[in-house]
């Protein structure tokens, strides 16, 4: 692995930022760039390399690390309808790492797109929200050739605790991540339809939650999302909008071989009921106000813990 190969981050969201964040600590020159430059210029005020344009950055690194919200925004850095984008300007043999949660199809059409353009590229979707980017303490789910890892694997390390290696080519990383997802958008699901009852059944919301935390029904995502509903902060750090579209892809993945998911199908129901009843951009422990007939909390000394993307 060569450490003399510079680095940069695309997207300074709640995961790009403490992505970002983590490749500086352990020690490396971080370009980064974001349509919100005035985000990418306070990175580089603390320390960094805040790039004007997509060209910039594209020209800078060896290694680029996208950390957008979709295949679409993927599609345009890279190949959009102007001279700026990522693959015009990287360098031959550079690797592209794609952090989003996106259809497994999409991910093997985009390696082969950036093969023909003789640049490398691994599949690494992401999990464990902003303060474990921040900390260097996520999960990278990836797939890719030898050749990528041995460029990007010391710039994944230091961003990820934990860095699967999936497979040799594209597919496998955004397979598992949307399993994890299919896990994670049934189960916030499940943990505001728990507490909504509780909540409709006079139960003390505090010591529901006490209870279920230190019982065999409890789960990350009760624990976390249903801490957000006490103390009344649907802040989105991921938000409803999030399960509307990955658990959409979790039913297009099963749709395509004929596979039954009827837990997923009344979550993604549930969570496409919350956005169009006006709770697209809050957080996603926001399906809890799908239920009617229940008065929910009005925040007291919960802290929600730092949750974000799954």
């Amino acid at each position: 692995m060569n450490t003399s190969l510079s680095v940069g981050v695309i997207g300074l969201g709640a995961m790009g930022m403490g992505m970002a964040q983590s490749l500086r600590r352990a020690g490396h020159t971080v370009h980064v760039f974001d349509v919100r430059a005035e985000v990418a210029q306070k990175f580089a005020s603390e320390g960094g390399v805040a790039c004007a344009t997509l060209a910039d950055i594209a020209k800078a690194t060896d290694v680029l690390v996208s950390v957008v919200v979709n295949a679409a925004q993927t599609n345009a850095i890279l190949f959009g309808d102007h001279d700026e984008v990522c693959a015009k300007h990287m360098k031959p043999g550079s690797v592209f790492v794609m952090c989003s949660t996106v259809d497994p199809a999409f991910s093997v059409g985009l390696e082969k797109q950036l093969n023909d353009r003789g640049l490398l590229y691994i599949d690494a979707p992401i999990s464990g929200g902003a303060a474990k980017a921040a900390s260097g303490q996520m999960t990278m789910m990836t797939a890719g050739t030898p050749a990528a890892y041995e460029k990007a694997e010391v710039f994944l390390n230091a961003m990820a605790a934990k860095v699967y290696k999936l497979g040799d080519s594209a597919g496998a990383g955004s397979k598992v991540k949307i399993i994890n997802q299919l896990l994670a958008g049934v189960h916030i699901a499940a943990a505001a339809e728990a507490m909504a009852l509780g909540l409709r059944e006079g139960v003390d919301a505090e010591a529901l939650y006490e209870v279920i935390t230190h019982s065999a029904g409890n789960s990350w995502m009760f624990e976390n999302r249903m801490a957000h509903v006490l103390a009344a902060d649907y802040t989105p750090l991921s938000a409803v909008d999030i399960f509307v579209k990955d658990l959409g892809l979790v039913l297009d993945m099963a749709r395509a071989s004929k596979f039954p998911l009827p837990l997923s199908s009344t979550a993604h129901q549930m969570f496409m009921q919350a956005s169009t009843a006006g709770f697209a951009k809050e957080d996603d422990s926001a399906v809890i106000k799908i239920f009617p007939g229940i008065e929910l909390p009005k925040g007291k000394n919960t802290d929600p813990n730092k949750g974000g993307n799954p």
